[in-house]
């Protein structure tokens, strides 16, 4: 799934040379292509390294909202206030 900027989130379809490749992960940046016929898939065509994001964030062309180098589990976290808390409980001995 590939979250857009325009706020919809759309499935995304490694194309065949990129294919075992470039290994694409959760909060990767990456450039799509919409397709005429079908808006709920778009076409991944580049995935940018954090150097290449940092650039297009500072040239204005991703909003500054974009998070760069962050993954699904930083992202989830974000919300969290107690940073000590991971979530599991240990006994007293």
């Amino acid at each position: 799934e590939c979250f857009c900027f325009d706020g919809v989130t759309r499935l995304g379809h490694i194309r065949g040379k990129m294919r075992k490749k470039v290994w694409i992960t959760a909060g990767d940046i990456v450039l799509v292509g919409k397709r005429d016929f079908q808006d709920e898939k778009v076409d991944i065509i580049h995935k940018y390294t954090a150097d290449e994001a940092r650039n297009l964030k500072q040239y204005g062309e991703l909003p500054e909202t974009a998070r760069i180098n962050e993954t699904a589990v930083d992202m989830a976290n974000a919300g969290d206030d107690d940073d000590d808390d991971i979530g599991i409980d240990f006994d007293d001995i």
